[in-house]
């Protein structure tokens, strides 16, 4: 592909250096009588000059001090969560949290992490594993379970894991979720890290906890601790995705010692709005929480008032004051093509040439025909949320004009998995499509680097981090306007931005004509205008979706609930 002409932004010059005030002695020579001075004394050089005097001149006042923004509070803040990338991940609730702790702890806050003590953790991924605690009741039912606290470093975030001792195993399995008493599991490991919270006498400026997992957490705060004097913390709610809400039966009141059924049935309480005499928990952590966040602006809006909340949006609407979206941010220490170990070659803005080396890379390791046909990728879940009928019917559309088509992906669900081994079955003597029904860390790297399209084609998506990398890779998102996608990708041909901060192609309605026409479009300009489309790529790897400024904005919410 041809090259357009680069730009190259000179630095400002730099302001020059004010002028140094005038040595009192200096201000009195006054340029213009000195000359008449000299002519004096050379006439009458007989009679001797008497001293004139002169006033003092005042010095010079000097000027104020600049103003200087007054030093940032540390603040001591908690995530309670029950995923962790590095060491317990099933979306992206874990990658969030792994790179928001990181960027506050960088702006100068001590961050402590709570997470299950899992059997299935990747514990090669934490340093210096120790007991810290090793008898921490939990009040559970009408006795209470022993546990043992743990501390550790995942990647230098300090975490605490909880390992309860109890013939239930509540975290002694195989996987994370997907079983039938996972609202009691995660009901117990809220309590027990408020428990260790107080037992232990921490009292963080913030506890931040994440989803329906963790959404009792404030609950018990102000229905228990606040009265024994753990009045100093005030708590943040991420919602990460409204389809899972925690809704179960009254039992989990008399588990965790909440009691009093009438009370927390109520709907301006707990009481769910579809099922009645049924507790919903994520419902239990907006009412209690000082501030909830989602992932996203316009998930914000979907959720409360485009019928996205699943039931939720009277709630939101009661609490709209305290409710707010924040994009998501990327680890750019993570997915970062100028520095990725698992692609063959690095590159950047100033040597976008080299992505292509990937490409045939990626084409070499999934035996694709080498050719100048653009590569179109899907990389995610194979989840109805993800629009997998539009998928699928990508497929098609893309090798009908003339590119290539890469997927990596998986479902828990045992039919999904089916239907896309079917379709791989169908299409594998195609040279130029290879679908990938599983997950592979270093090929997802590979894919984002060497394809020149990022298909995201979503039901709804709270945020998402699929587009925000393929941008950082300099690979063109494909998205449908919803939710966290349409805050990040903005239409290179319809978009209202300047054209510097168009990145991607964009469709409104979820059908086959308007996937048609964004990706129709997209491979249109990567075929009969490279240098657009070059250009297009530039703007995508200048896109800034880091932790920088969603970090600054969760400090603003946590100072808001902390002053309010």
């Amino acid at each position: 592909m041809s090259e357009a002409s680069s730009r190259t932004l000179e630095p400002s010059d730099p302001p020059q250096a004010a002028e140094q005030p005038m040595e009192p002695s200096q201000a009195n020579r006054s340029p213009a009588t000195e000359p008449e001075e000299h002519q004096t004394q050379s006439q009458d050089n007989e009679r001797p000059l008497e001293p004139q005097s002169r006033e003092p001149e005042p010095e010079p006042e000097p000027a104020p001090p600049a103003y200087q923004e007054p030093p940032r509070p540390s603040l001591f803040i908690v995530h309670i969560t029950p995923e962790l990338a590095g060491v317990a991940k099933v979306g992206g609730l874990a990658d969030v949290v792994f790179g928001l702790s990181r960027e506050l702890a960088i702006r100068g806050n001590h961050v402590e992490i709570i997470l299950p003590k899992y059997a299935s953790m990747r514990y090669d991924q934490i340093h210096d594993l120790h007991e810290v605690y090793k008898d921490l009741w939990v009040p559970w039912y009408d006795a209470a379970i022993h546990c043992t606290v743990y501390f550790g470093f995942v990647h230098e975030r300090k975490c605490f894991f909880i390992e309860p001792h109890s013939q239930d195993d509540f975290f002694n399995r195989p996987s994370i979720y997907g079983f039938q008493d996972d609202i009691l599991r995660y009901a117990f490991f809220s309590r027990a890290a408020m428990e260790f919270l107080w037992k232990s006498g921490k009292h963080p400026d913030i506890i931040h906890c994440h989803d329906w997992q963790t959404s009792l957490v404030p609950v018990f705060l102000y229905e228990f601790y606040q009265p024994m004097g753990m009045t100093h913390p005030r708590v943040c709610l991420t919602i990460h995705n409204f389809a899972h809400q925690g809704v179960t039966g009254k039992e989990v009141l008399t588990a965790t010692g909440l009691h009093r059924p009438e009370h927390f049935l109520d709907q301006v309480r707990m009481g769910d709005k579809r099922y009645r005499q049924a507790l919903n928990l994520l419902k239990g952590g907006i009412v209690y929480s000082n501030f909830v966040t989602t992932v996203s602006p316009r998930y914000a809006y979907e959720t409360k008032d485009q019928g996205q909340g699943f039931g939720l949006e009277p709630t939101l609407h009661t609490h709209h004051i305290k409710y707010g979206g924040v994009i998501n941010g990327i680890d750019y220490d993570v997915w970062n093509p100028e520095i990725d170990r698992h692609i063959p070659v690095q590159y950047g803005l100033d040597s976008i040439e080299r992505k292509y080396d990937n490409k045939r890379a990626l084409r070499h390791r999934l035996m694709l025909a080498e050719n100048e046909k653009a590569i179109v990728a899907f990389i995610g879940r194979l989840d109805p949320q993800k629009g997998l009928d539009l998928v699928r019917h990508a497929i098609f559309n893309t090798l009908e004009r003339g590119a290539q088509f890469v997927l990596l992906g998986s479902s828990p669900d045992a039919r999904i998995n089916a239907d896309f081994w079917g379709l791989k079955q169908m299409l594998n003597d195609s040279p130029d499509c290879h679908l990938e029904i599983g997950f592979d860390e270093e090929l997802s790297h590979l894919i984002y680097a060497g394809a020149d399209m990022m298909l995201v084609p979503s039901r709804f998506e709270p945020c998402g981090l699929t587009q925000l990398i393929a941008l950082r890779y300099g690979t063109i998102p494909v998205v449908r306007a919803v939710g966290g996608l349409a805050d990040t990708v903005f239409d290179k041909d319809h978009s209202a931005r300047p054209l510097h901060e168009r990145n991607g192609y964009v469709f409104k309605d979820y059908d086959n004509a308007g996937l048609e026409s964004a990706l129709g479009r997209a491979i249109a300009c990567y075929n009969d205008f490279p240098n657009h489309f070059r250009d297009l790529m530039l703007n995508a790897m200048r896109s800034d979706y880091s932790w920088n400024i969603p970090g600054q904005d969760y400090l603003n919410i946590y100072d808001y609930i902390r002053d309010a």
